[in-house]
């Protein structure tokens, strides 16, 4: 019986606190306690309640834990997900999880059966030296991918910056020295200085560390490097990584939902799917533009003017999903009247799986978050680049590279697009003959980024992993005793 239970571990998962990321720590959590290992999953009780629902199967194997989240100056009152704060006020969400550590050093102190492992995000940088302390093996989980994190470079590059000459935005706009090919994976000078940004009076806020230096610290105290990526979409760029990080890099895949399963969304009310289902089902197959920009991404009100007018221009039937930030309150005048007999713009929250998955969405406008960007190639999806912040533009230029998506061209300077170039990279991506190879590229992906039992045999290759790293652990630890 004892050689039965030292087969299953115990791990802790701690991602950090945006929907982003809470969702894929999650469903690979779900992966790990299928296998018969015991997770125990921190998060703070609004992120919790929202976002997470144990199966009823699993209920014996996944604990959660609810850490309330310090209150931290200028931090509205209950905003624990980058969704509740300004893409400028997301320092002061890093400063209140950073207060959260002597509640995390006191579950790994007191949890029985000892944590064997703690998979953690970029953010919580102080976290690697605090399992090591309690004998914890470590593991790295990268939400982001391959390509993302070379060009970010050795975790050197990471802590001392300066000295790798990267001081100013328009540092970030070149390939990287350590890149060895030729590559077009870079930032656009409008993407850095947003997400530089500061806020309406001029504030610009700080959490003490920067997200550079969270990302190398993170790394640096790892024992393994797990990745939400295949080899087989991006094999040069984890060549590179391997090189970078001298360590274990292990790709999980993307993590596919069952089709039997939930959506873990934020809001799990169903109810509006019958109404989607209704209009979709009314289109042409692979005829209609999916639009939807997440939870975080803003638009100038000119941006959601020229989008606007770029789908209206195009012809093409779409579906645009405007659940945040008032945007609907931001279109043309007369828009939705125009275009009600092609067009359904959507101000509710939206099944996006199920939307994707449904066969008269040929194509996706998306603003390339990596979580997305999977759900769409798993189903074959032709994808419309339109980067907004974060890691989004390099994300656009290694899809583009891959010639499975289009990007909507703009001003490298300033950001600013024409509703003239939506409509032609829209048309481009769904209808013209010279996107045809993107458009067969996208589907093929549906064999690679759909396959469950590829995903399957990634996840067995991890628990592997981190089963020998614990005996290795075990055994170290025999040998100081002695």
């Amino acid at each position: 019986m004892e050689e039965e239970e030292g087969k299953f571990l115990h791990i802790v998962m701690f991602p950090w606190l945006a929907i982003g990321h809470i969702r894929p720590f999650f469903r690979l959590s779900e992966c790990l306690a299928r296998k018969g290992h015991r997770i125990s999953f921190i998060s703070t009780p609004r992120n919790l309640q929202r976002i997470v629902k144990v199966p009823r199967e699993l209920s014996h194997l996944i604990n959660l834990i609810a850490f309330p989240l310090p209150e931290v100056e200028n931090l509205p009152p209950n905003a624990e997900s980058s969704m509740d704060v300004p893409h400028v006020k997301q320092q002061l969400l890093k400063v209140a999880l950073d207060l959260l550590q002597p509640c995390v050093r006191s579950f790994l102190e007191r949890a029985r059966p000892k944590p064997d492992w703690i998979v953690y995000d970029y953010a919580s940088h102080w976290l690697p030296p605090l399992a090591e302390e309690f004998g914890i093996s470590r593991g790295y989980f990268s939400l982001f991918t391959a390509a993302f994190m070379s060009f970010l470079g050795p975790t050197d590059a990471l802590i001392f910056g300066e000295k790798y000459g990267r001081l100013t935005a328009e540092d970030y706009t070149v390939v990287p020295e350590w890149v060895p090919f030729p590559s077009d994976v870079a930032f656009r000078l409008h993407e850095m200085t947003k997400n530089m940004e500061k806020d309406a009076e001029g504030n610009e806020y700080d959490s003490g560390t920067s997200d550079s230096i969270r990302f190398g610290l993170s790394i640096n105290g790892s024992e393994i490097v797990i990745f939400r990526s295949y080899v087989e979409f991006e094999p040069e760029w984890f060549d590179l990584i391997q090189q970078l990080y001298q360590k274990p890099i292990i790709p999980i895949g993307v993590l596919p939902i069952e089709d039997d399963e939930r959506e873990d969304e934020f809001d799990n009310d169903d109810t509006e799917w019958p109404t989607i289902k209704e209009w979709l089902d009314s289109q042409k197959q692979n005829s209609i533009v999916y639009v939807a920009l997440g939870t975080e991404a803003t638009l100038s009100q000119k941006e959601a003017h020229e989008l606007a007018l770029g789908l209206e221009q195009s012809g093409l039937p779409f579906f645009w999903v405007l659940n945040r930030n008032h945007l609907s309150e931001m279109l043309p005048h007369g828009f939705i009247e125009r275009v009600k007999n092609r067009g359904m713009v959507y101000t509710k929250w939206a099944p996006q799986i199920k939307i994707l998955s449904h066969s008269a969405v040929g194509g996706f406008l998306t603003r390339c978050g990596w979580n997305s960007v999977t759900e769409a190639l798993g189903f074959g999806r032709v994808l419309i680049l339109f980067p907004i912040m974060n890691d989004q533009g390099l994300n656009a230029r290694l899809l583009h590279d891959k010639k499975v998506g289009i990007e909507i061209p703009r001003n490298e300077k300033d950001g600013s697009f024409t509703s003239e170039s939506v409509a032609k990279t829209v048309k481009l991506a769904l209808v013209s003959e010279d996107g045809r190879e993107v458009r067969e590229n996208a589907l093929k992906m549906k064999d690679l980024f759909g396959d469950k039992s590829r995903n399957n045999s990634c996840i067995d290759s991890l628990v592997r992993q981190m089963v020998q790293t614990r005996a290795r652990g075990f055994i170290k630890e025999i040998r100081n005793d002695v």
